[in-house]
């Protein structure tokens, strides 16, 4: 006769099997998505070692499995942005943009097609903590003196977000390493808040938390 113990191991089995197999699919998601966004569900569920059937036990449609992909992308990248502080706002705005490229940097046609794809209000509302952080970030700095006073503080964290965000186009298209990346999301945005570009650079190479590791990327 089986013990309670052996009959709980057995009930608790499926829903671990079952959870393994659902990030097997989002992990297979994320890496056929950057190669091609049209990337069939059939190829996906292959990709994940798994039958389209068997698919359909976590995500109702490909469109649902997609969503979910683009959403714990954008969460997790704004969970890696609320911690920045630092008291120049200046080095802060750089630091946003380091850390949103080396969230991204693997994966920079995924993300190039979350934030212009139809799927940018699911997007928005996630990287929402993260775009309020920045718009604080921006005020903080106007207000010190130490960004541009000519464009009102909200249109300028959002012009500041999209300069930061071509970065990953121009990585798309050109094929940019890491640490050109790196360098160049952040001279990018600190001259869109204000700085010439002598002064952007200098405030880079100068800054010891601005720095370039290997380290700093995210998951792909």
């Amino acid at each position: 006769m089986p013990s309670v113990s052996d009959t709980s191991a057995r009930s608790r089995a499926p829903r671990r099997d079952a959870a393994e197999n659902r990030e097997a699919l989002i992990a297979a998601a994320v890496r056929l998505l950057n190669a091609d966004v049209d990337a069939s569900l059939e190829a996906i569920a292959a990709e994940a070692g798994l039958s389209r059937r068997s698919v359909y036990g976590h995500f109702a449609n490909r469109d649902e499995l997609v969503r979910e992909v683009l959403r714990l992308g954008a969460e997790r990248v704004a969970a890696s942005i609320i911690p920045i502080v630092h008291e120049d706002a200046r080095v802060e705005i750089a630091l946003y943009g380091a850390t949103l490229w080396a969230q991204v940097q693997h994966a920079s046609v995924t993300a190039e097609f979350a934030v212009r794809g139809p799927y940018t209000d699911l997007v928005t509302k996630a990287l929402e903590p993260a775009r309020a952080k920045l718009r604080a970030t921006v005020r903080r700095g106007v207000s010190d003196g130490v960004l541009r006073r000519d464009i009102a503080p909200a249109p300028l964290a959002r012009l500041i977000e999209r300069a930061a965000l071509d970065v990953l186009t121009e990585a798309t298209h050109d094929g940019l390493d890491a640490r050109a990346g790196h360098t160049l999301v952040m001279v990018t945005a600190l001259s869109v808040a204000g700085l010439g570009w002598r002064e952007a650079d200098a405030l880079v190479e100068e800054t010891p938390e601005l720095a370039y590791r290997a380290s700093r990327g995210g998951q792909a």
